[in-house]
Formats: C-alpha cells, structure tokens, sequence
C-alpha cells in the first residue's frame, strides 16, 4: 500500500486512527497495541503477503537475541560469550539481507570471472528488508551495550512494524520510539499533532505526486530510453533525477512523519536542505540523517574511527561509504557512488587541514555538482549509461539550443551548434528548464518541511495552504508511482 494512493488516504489510515484511539479510550492498552501491529502488518502484507513470514521470523529471532544480551550477566555462566551472541545476531541478519538481495550479483560476478555458469536465483526482494534489517541490527547493537531492554515481544514488535517507517525509514532507534507508546499523554486525541501531522503529510504528499514524479519523466527517459543526449538534454536528465530523488524521498520521510503525528509520535528528522550543503561533510549532516547516524555508530566508530591516526581514519571513511553505497543496491554503480563520496570525505578533511576558506558561493557550486554528478551513477542501471549521460554534460555527443534562438544566434552554427530538438531525446519541452529553475527555488530558498513544522500554528493561512495543496495532490494520484527507495 503506498501513502500516494486512495487507499491508503481514505480507508487505510482514517480506520486505523479512529480504532487505535478508540481502543486506548476504552482502556484496553494492550488490545490497541495489538491492533497497531497488525495493522501496520497488514499494511506490509499489501504488496506480497508471501513476504509476512520473513519479517514476522526475523522479529522473533532478534526479538530473542535482543533479549539474551539485555538479561546477559557476567557473572554467570554461559555456553557463549556476550560478544558471540551479538557476532552471531549480526551475521545472521546480514546473512539474510544478503541472500535476497545480493546473492544474484555475487553468482553473477563469479561467473564473470571464473568462466561458470550458475543459474540465478532470480529473487524478488522483500520490501523493507534493508530498512528492517539495520533497525534491529542497532537494536541488538543497543542490547549489547546495555542501552535498551525490551521484555515484551508486542512492544518489539510494534517497534520493528509501525507503519509510518516501516518501509522507507527514518530508521529508528528503539530508545526514541517505546517512550512515546508508553506514554499515556500519547494514547488520547491530539488536535494540534492532527493538524501538524495533515500538514507535513500534504507537503509530502505534494512533493511526491507533484513535483518528483514531473521530473521523473525527464530522469526515465535520459537515462533509461535515449540513446544519446545533447549538452542540455544531459544536464537536464541529471539534474531532473537529482531533484526528484531528493523529493520522492523527503516527500515519503515527510508522509511518515505526518502519519505518525496522528499518533502522538514523533519520528526523527531525516533531511535538512541538503542540497543548501557547503561541503560533502555538510551534505551528509543533512541527507538521510537516520541512516548516516547508523553508518557513523554501527560501522565507522566501530572501525575506529578517527582515534588510530589519519590513515585509518580515511580507510574507515573509505570502508563506511562504499558499505554505505552497497546497501543501496547490489551494482558496481552503487559501489561506486560509495567510493565516490567516501573519496570526496577524504579530500574534505585533508582540505580542511590546510586552513583554505573558499567563498560560500564557490563551496556551494562544489558541493552541489559534485552530489549531481555522483547521482548519475547512483541511477544508472548499467555504466554505459553513466557514461553516456557524463559524456552529454560535458558536450562530448552535440550541443542544441532551442528554436526561438535561431535568429540571434544562428552564427553558432559554425562552431558545431545546431537548434532545435534540445529536449526533445528526455520528452522534454519548454517547461522542463523551467521546472529546473523552480526545483532549484524550492531547494535553496524555501523554508524546509523541519523549519515550517517548528514554526507551525494553525490558523486559516495554514488551513487554506492545507487544503489547496492537499487538493491539488489527489488530483494528480492518477499517476500513482512508487518511492524510489523501494528498490533499496
């Protein structure tokens, strides 16, 4: 079930509220904590109910890890260590994310180079499975080190499903989750976290069906169905992708942080104007906050960190990225996007050393193409179209500029330059650099969805702004698209 669809607007999430709280104001806590996680499992069941058993196995077995390390005692004795068990957990988390979504590319790569020919599995993967997976990989993380207790199986349980982050994330810690469900405040209506929660739910509703899924368009075909783009037919397929894929997934973290408002519950912030970044370290400060946060506790610090002198601290910075990267996706581009940014830290860190301050302007510029660039392979299904769209940003297949120009510019032909058909490879038309222009307006300029819920009051400016919005996003679910970050 997606959040941009009718279903889940008005059915799916108006019965759950109303029950949910119906359930807490007759008192029957527990009834009502049962509800939520089937609701939040019937909620996952929607796409392929064949996949309910693996997150349903895979609750129980952390479940039960967690709960070994939480009530482990050093003073007793025990067949295993505390340490092993949490090894144990961890691998066999890994294990699982491994064997459905990577395992063909690994037989793919070992045919390559071996001269084999093992069939693949050909596995579907499971929805959420990376974000379930390093959820409770923290969880036992925080068990091992004494930092969360959690006796109850249901409590688990509705920490590992509730809806709202059960698919995309943020991904959660469970000592910022359970207090606000134990929370007796948090089991009654709430009106002002209603209001606030329809109104970041609309923002991200808007940013979805609205605006990612126009630029989309443009992205799809310059890097999936054209076969050559000129110099703006490139820049704008990169630059289309790298705004739709900052509000597919801020819209989707937005979405859930409205939809769990409804429920008194408070999610993390994930995104902060990350492409307002002056550097790479900035920029991954505030793109997908929840998930460098993991990256920084569960692999880099553990590594090291940046307590073994400077070449561990960049083979750390190097590790934790391409690790980073790879969890995106089972491709050599995912890697290499990984090894990119983790490169880019590195030179971040030695330019910092150096004392050299460049002008906001100039930093920006850096930042801000770099992260594009690094985007093209992030979404390239093969490295010829990376290269492909690369070899177009930089002219090296043609050079068009609209007919309109022709008049005035018509010497340029001279140098190679013809007009006309400058968008016409993507599905472009005239509105497209003008979508650009805005996408670049509503990334720099605006006010982000952090700082108008901070500021929010209810009143009839923001009814009004609710309602037109809201409006305008259901007329447009009849285009309904997935998240992008279903397919990580």
């Amino acid at each position: 079930m997606l959040f941009n669809s009718y279903e889940f607007i008005f059915a799916f999430l108006p019965i759950t509220f109303f029950i949910y709280f119906y359930l807490n104001h007759k008192r029957l806590t527990e009834v009502s904590k049962g509800f939520l996680v089937f609701s939040s499992l019937f909620f996952y069941s929607w796409w392929n109910i064949a996949y309910l058993p693996l997150i349903l196995s895979s609750m129980l077995f952390n479940y039960v890890i967690g709960n070994s390390l939480s009530k482990y005692k050093e003073d007793m004795k025990h067949r295993f260590s505390k340490k092993s068990i949490l090894v144990f957990g961890v691998i066999a988390n890994v294990s699982l994310l491994g064997y459905f979504k990577y395992a063909d590319f690994f037989i793919k790569n070992f045919n390559l180079l071996s001269g084999t020919n093992i069939e693949l599995l050909h596995l579907l993967l499971p929805l959420a499975i990376s974000f379930f997976t390093f959820q409770q990989i923290a969880y036992l993380v925080d068990s091992y080190r004494g930092e969360t207790k959690e006796y109850d199986f249901l409590n688990y349980a509705l920490f590992v499903t509730f809806f709202p982050q059960l698919i995309d994330g943020p991904i959660v810690h469970h000592k910022e989750m359970m207090p606000q469900f134990a929370n007796n405040r948090n089991k009654v209506i709430n009106y002002k976290n209603i209001a606030m929660g329809l109104f970041i739910f609309s923002i991200g509703l808007f940013k979805k069906v609205v605006i990612a899924d126009t630029f989309a368009v443009w992205a799809t075909a310059g890097f999936d169905t054209a076969t050559t783009l000129n110099l703006f037919e490139a820049w704008a397929t990169s630059l289309s992708y790298t705004f739709q894929l900052y509000f597919d997934f801020s819209g989707y973290v937005d979405m859930a942080i409205g939809a769990a408002l409804l429920f008194n519950i408070r999610l993390p912030i994930n995104f902060n104007s990350p492409y307002k970044a002056l550097n790479i370290q900035d920029f991954w400060r505030r793109w997908h906050i929840t998930l460098s946060r993991f990256l920084r506790d569960y692999i880099y610090i553990p590594l090291g960190g940046n307590k073994k002198g400077s070449f561990r601290t960049y083979s750390n910075l190097m590790a934790t990225f391409v690790i980073g990267g790879f969890w995106h996706g089972a491709g050599w581009t995912f890697v290499f996007w990984g090894f990119l940014h983790g490169l880019a830290l590195i030179i971040h860190r030695l330019w910092s050393k150096l004392g050299i301050e460049l002008y906001s302007w100039v930093a920006w510029f850096i930042t801000f193409n770099f992260v594009n660039i690094g985007w093209v392979f992030f979404r390239a299904k093969e490295w010829e179209d990376a290269i492909k769209v690369l070899k177009g940003m930089i002219g090296l297949s043609a050079i068009a500029l609209p007919n309109l120009l022709e008049n005035k510019l018509s010497f340029l032909k001279s140098y190679g330059i013809f007009f006309g058909g400058f968008v016409e490879n993507i599905q472009g038309n005239y509105y497209t650099p003008v979508w650009i222009v805005v996408g670049f307006i509503l990334v720099l300029i605006f006010k982000n969805s952090v700082e108008k819920i901070t500021n929010f009051k209810l009143n009839l400016l923001s009814a009004i702004f609710i309602s037109i919005i809201l409006y305008y996003s259901l007329l447009s679910l009849n285009k309904i698209s997935e998240f992008l970050y279903f397919n990580f």
